[in-house]
């Protein structure tokens, strides 16, 4: 039987960043990767002109600093996203462009939607990151779903709309499926709204050359040992180590780290099994759901129009669009989202039906060439058996207050990495890697005591 001092199960950039940090320190690594490729929910799909395009998470904002250090590292530069124009707000049936920060909103509305964010992001200050449970007023923050929250505070239907769709289109769930301490955790975890929401200064800023996946790739050719298509099945520790079974074989190390998204970190068998905190924290974790959907045409003919491609839809399917061409114009890429109830409702049609709804909404916004791309690609990340959602985990009602403290706590030799652990940036590839970071450091103090060495 092979022998680590650490095995890492997950290859994604949580996983990968973590074996990076303690092989670094001399440290016998192993990755064991489920997929038959490294990244997670990072995917690349490359278009027959050579575009590169991505299907999971790919923008870097400008705070995003330690996956900015990962691609400096990897030597990946990094190019603005495509941000001149007018974008496009679509309410009740109108379709309203704007190039401000009002997204398009007017009189009542626009008041009723700033009173509702200050509002947010003084109670989202009041939130302890790295311990959501001990915010002040935790347990009532946690009791209420953040929908319950806006329908209470929203002065406007309108504004309500803005907001339930704001929030789907963030973590990629409804608002009525988490706790307002979940989503005011999220707000501040990411440096507030405008942050979350902006292109250029803020979450969707750049883009990396080549693809976000190559993040992944290059991190993991750099690596001793990554062994994909071997699932982990079940994972055992005694006071002699830990004995990680796979499809193919079983290791033995001195340490685990699980860097997996919590729904499919709850399918391993733990020998013994896991504490009941930690479990029905899994239980509670649940994965969004969005299907996520990348257009070539010939060009980017939007742009002629002044537009920037970005389009806010509180009333289609497709909710959110973006230009995602190519720095080098070789082709023009649009992509979109369908989102949480909308995802669902669309992951039960036909491939072909779910296409031509999805060309319609483009259609509708962008005229009858939007219809007629030359390539179509999309990816449903619910139905992925290796990630069983996107963007990531958000946590219910009661239970950060019952259960965080289990979130990212060893449970004796096995440790825990992923974005959804993340205290900064959670959700997102720079959350992804400060969580291997912190898994790294935990098993590298873990290591040097006594109790630990072989």
């Amino acid at each position: 039987m092979d022998e680590f001092d650490v095995v890492v199960v997950g290859a994604g950039l949580a996983g990968l960043t973590a074996a990076r940090d303690l092989e670094a320190a001399g440290r016998s690594i192993v990755v064991l990767e489920a997929r038959d490729r490294v990244g997670g929910r990072l995917l690349n799909h490359t278009f027959a002109d050579g575009t590169v395009v991505e299907l999971g998470g790919q923008w870097i904002g400008p705070t995003q600093h330690r996956v900015r250090a990962l691609a400096d590292e990897l030597g990946l530069a990094l190019f603005a996203s495509y941000d001149d124009g007018e974008s496009i707000l679509e309410l009740n049936g109108r379709q309203l462009r704007f190039a401000d920060a009002t997204f398009g909103l007017s009189g009542d509305v626009l008041q009723d939607v700033g009173t509702v964010q200050a509002a947010t992001e003084e109670l989202a200050q009041s939130v302890v990151l790295d311990a959501p449970w001990a915010t002040p007023d935790a347990e009532a923050l946690d009791r209420q779903t953040a929908d319950a929250w806006l329908v209470e505070h929203c002065a406007t239907p309108e504004g309500l709309c803005f907001w339930r769709s704001l929030i789907a289109a963030i973590i990629s769930a409804e608002a009525c499926e988490t706790s307002l301490l979940h989503w005011l955790f999220y707000v501040k975890s990411g440096g507030f709204i405008d942050m979350l929401v902006s292109t250029a200064g803020g979450a969707q800023e750049s883009r990396v050359r080549g693809g976000s996946q190559a993040l992944a790739t290059e991190l993991a050719a750099r690596l001793a040992d990554v062994r994909v298509a071997s699932p982990v099945t079940a994972i055992e520790q005694d006071d002699a180590g830990v004995r990680v079974v796979h499809d193919g074989g079983e290791l033995r190390g001195e340490r685990v780290i699980v860097a997996l998204p919590p729904t499919l970190s709850g399918r391993i068998r733990y020998v013994p099994p896991l504490p009941a905190h930690r479990d029905h924290l899994i239980q509670n974790c649940p994965a969004g759901w969005v299907i996520k959907i990348q257009m070539a045409f010939d060009e980017p003919f939007w742009r002629s129009a002044g537009l920037t491609g970005m389009v806010v839809s509180l009333d289609r399917d497709v909710s959110v669009m973006f230009d995602n061409s190519p720095e080098d114009l070789r082709c023009g890429v649009l992509l979109g989202f369908l989102e949480a109830n909308a995802g669902r409702r669309a992951a039960l049609l036909s491939a072909d039906v779910r296409k031509a709804s999805v060309l319609a909404d483009f259609a509708s916004v962008f005229g009858p060439r939007a219809a007629a791309p030359r390539e179509y690609i999309e990816h449903d990340w619910a139905a992925d058996e290796w990630s069983r959602g996107c963007y990531g985990g958000r946590l219910t009602p009661n239970a950060w207050t019952q259960y965080g403290t289990a979130m990212r706590e060893p449970v004796g030799r096995i440790h825990f990495a992923g974005a959804e652990t993340a205290d900064v940036w959670n959700g997102y590839m720079d959350g992804a890697v400060r969580s291997g970071e912190r898994a790294a450091a935990e098993v590298a103090v873990a290591l040097q005591s006594p109790a630990s060495t072989r």
